[in-house]
């Protein structure tokens, strides 16, 4: 765990997320007291809370322990994501829009509890993550109850984190829906490479109207897209995933060049103007890349590019 955070630290990132080594659902919804899992999904048999003793992310407690070592280069600047109420909820067969209101009271406690500053550590940034945000829910249609309940779920974790000094960010994949230009606690908005965010002219004008910033996505993070634009699709994405398990090929021969990821920023900058694109760093997690050693080698190319501001 520390070792992969200072690897972190090693490939350039100056605000790194803590390696997630958990699954992004169960590590919110298992410290919450009244939800049980079912099936593939979740019940909930109470009104959620969290579990004493289990506030703490168990990432972050091991970094906590460490924090005298990580002090000895100075002061680390990271990020905590936080799955949102949104995603977890998507979870729970036949919810309304009350579950949002429910599991927004826990996350909140747990934000509180994770967003710290020690001699040598300090979170800087919460991003909330809600991946499945922005599909066609009629649970979210316009005037709805459902819409209203959400944006007031968002405001209280993303209000515990202001509270706590932390900055705020949304992580989307999709921003079709622009219910979230209406936060009054969200700093920074993020969605995947290739996002209207990052081209649409409404993008810069909703910005300066709403004070926002934006966190340029740089590289992309699906693998097997990836593999798909050297090889095609089809049975040849999986020979090559074959071929990596076997030691026959090199993962990192399918990431996108430090070049790309540096033209995707210059071109998000050039848009938006500096000052409102303070972050950039890879569209998502890594989990889906086959090895460890490509992960980092993705990191070390965004880490160029962001340092060499995208020339």
């Amino acid at each position: 765990m520390l070792s992969s955070f200072l690897d972190k630290l090693r490939c350039g990132l100056t605000l790194p997320n803590y390696p997630q080594f958990s699954d992004m659902v169960r590590s919110f919804l298992e410290p919450m007291r009244g939800v049980r899992k079912k099936g593939e999904g979740y019940v909930l048999e109470e009104e959620p809370s969290v579990k004493q003793g289990e506030e703490v992310l168990p990432e972050l407690r091991v970094l906590l322990g460490h924090s005298d070592r990580l002090a000895e280069g100075g002061e680390v600047r990271m990020k905590v994501c936080v799955t949102g109420p949104y995603t977890l909820a998507s979870l729970f067969p036949g919810w309304d829009e009350s579950l949002f209101t429910l599991l927004s009271r826990p996350l909140a406690k747990m934000v509180s509890e994770n967003l710290f500053r020690t001699r040598g550590l300090r979170v800087e940034l919460l991003s909330l993550d809600e991946p499945v945000f922005g599909v066609d829910d009629p649970r979210l249609d316009r005037g709805g109850e459902g819409r209203e309940a959400l944006l007031k779920a968002w405001e209280e974790v993303l209000g515990a984190a202001r509270r706590r000094g932390a900055k705020t960010a949304l992580h989307l994949h999709n921003t079709s829906d622009g219910l979230f230009w209406e936060l009054e606690n969200l700093d920074v908005v993020e969605s995947h490479v290739g996002d209207l965010l990052y081209s649409s002219p409404e993008t810069s004008r909703l910005l300066e109207r709403r004070d926002k910033v934006l966190k340029a996505s740089i590289a992309r993070t699906d693998f097997d897209r990836l593999v798909e634009e050297r090889v095609g699709a089809g049975e040849r994405v999986g020979e090559v995933w074959k071929g990596i398990r076997e030691g026959r090929m090199e993962a990192e021969e399918y990431l996108e060049d430090e070049k790309e990821m540096g033209l995707r920023l210059r071109k998000i900058v050039e848009r938006f103007g500096r000052e409102r694109v303070p972050y950039a760093g890879p569209e998502c997690g890594l989990r889906g890349f086959p090895t460890y050693r490509s992960a980092l080698e993705c990191l070390r190319r965004v880490g160029r590019a962001v340092a060499s501001g995208g020339s």
